[in-house]
């Protein structure tokens, strides 16, 4: 017998972890478990045919034809990881340690769960010509020409993506109307005080927000609303919201979240299932520091969150990395930078710094005196600052952290 067939029959015990997701969350996690060390295989599996890319320019740059692309500058073959495109894990099977794909089973010794969040759909316009959702390169790729034409659109919520996208759209040139079932924008991320500040943003900007308006039908060219009134809609933009991309885990035995789909993770992000980690949208964590589980969709997560995997990857036996970040996010928005960092529920008091009808301003939330979240509108510093203090669970000089011409550092008791 040759060497090669002996070789072709010798089983691989080269021990490997199976990745589900080649969005940011999978990417990192691939990259950051040769960063820590770990020498065993790496697979890593995506559903979209296109490289791994980032997809916060997807609602910028690249929608207004500003960048070509936004794939990660990662050397797959450099680091020995084993990318696999259009070939998502459909089923897995932690008895067997086994990840299931159309092309067939791939066994692995630890498996990554980072398959993102899917959006929401309006109900009714699913397949009507001219609906559009904004979560991947193709659906920005479709939606490059509406904007280069200067359509009419509709956008349906007023959430941080349909904002983001309004903001595209006017620049661009384009009607648009934004359309928001609640009584104001940004209503199920922000408290009432703040967000209200934020609605003239719209009209500042050209574009027509209506609040507490509901979407009856979207046909072709038009969406009628509940109170009979039509839009003209050349074009029309779901933006109402994300929910973890599960469902493939069914009979999996990986325990989800029956509230709202995600992966429950325990403090090191480990799931239900043995040698299995969740990681980034998909996945809800316990926080020790908010004492509460939190779900974030945000860029953020999905990039620190890989971190704490691959440790606990790579450390084997060793006592694991806990993830307890301060969540951190930011949005570009009518020519405003909006940052946030913390979580503001559960937080007794609020301070403003700044007057927040003007270019600039912060708002911050305390918790038992120690700051527990803060929102900075073109106040960069403040974010930076502030987010530092949170970490520290630091208490603040209430006057000192209102006077918005003092360095929010200075309030720290």
């Amino acid at each position: 017998m040759s060497e090669q067939s002996k070789s072709s029959r010798t089983p691989d015990h080269t021990p490997r972890v199976v990745i589900a997701g080649a969005g940011i969350a999978g990417v990192q996690t691939a990259v950051a478990l040769r960063e820590a060390g770990w020498r065993g295989a790496i697979t890593l599996l995506g559903d979209e045919p296109h490289q791994p890319y980032d997809r916060p320019p997807l609602s910028k740059a690249l929608l207004l034809g500003k960048a070509d692309g936004t794939a990660f500058d990662v050397d797959f073959a450099a680091l020995s990881i084993d990318l696999h495109l259009s070939r998502p894990v459909t089923a897995l099977r932690p008895d067997a340690h086994e990840a299931d794909t159309a092309e067939g089973p791939i066994g692995y010794d630890y498996a990554v769960l980072a398959t993102g969040a899917a959006p929401v759909l309006l109900p009714g316009s699913e397949g009507v010509p001219g609906v559009h959702l904004l979560r991947t390169l193709d659906d920005a790729e479709r939606l490059r020409p509406v904007l280069a034409a200067r359509r009419d659109i509709v956008v349906v919520g007023a959430g941080w993506i349909g904002a983001e996208f309004a903001t595209a759209a006017r620049e661009a040139g384009c009607s648009v109307t934004v359309v928001e079932a609640a009584d104001r924008p940004l209503a199920g991320a922000l408290p009432a005080e703040v967000s209200a500040h934020m609605t003239a943003w719209y009209a500042d900007a050209g574009a027509e927000l209506r609040t507490g308006a509901r979407v009856a039908a979207v046909e072709p060219g038009a969406v009628t609303l509940a109170d009979g009134s039509t839009l003209p809609a050349d074009a029309v933009v779901v933006g109402i919201g994300a929910r973890p991309a599960t469902g493939w885990l069914a009979g999996s035995g990986v325990a989800v979240s029956p509230e709202d789909g995600s992966v429950l993770a325990d403090e090191q992000l480990r799931t239900s299932a043995p040698d299995v980690y969740a990681v980034g949208d998909c996945a809800s964590f316990p926080s020790a520091r908010y004492g509460r589980r939190l779900l974030i969709h945000h860029w953020d997560n999905a990039l620190q969150g890989p971190r704490a995997v691959a440790e606990n990857i790579a450390r084997g036996e060793a006592e694991g990395v806990v993830y307890d970040p301060v969540p951190y996010f930011w949005s570009e928005q009518f020519g405003r930078f909006v940052q946030y960092a913390g979580h503001h529920e559960g937080a007794d008091e609020m301070i403003w710094r700044g007057d927040p009808s003007g270019a600039s301003w912060s708002v911050l939330w305390l918790r038992r005196n120690q700051l527990a979240a803060l929102l900075a509108v073109g106040r960069p510093r403040d974010l930076a600052q502030g987010r530092k203090l949170i970490e520290k669970g630091a208490a603040l000089d209430r006057g000192r952290a209102a006077d918005a011409a003092l360095p929010l550092k200075s309030a720290m008791k």
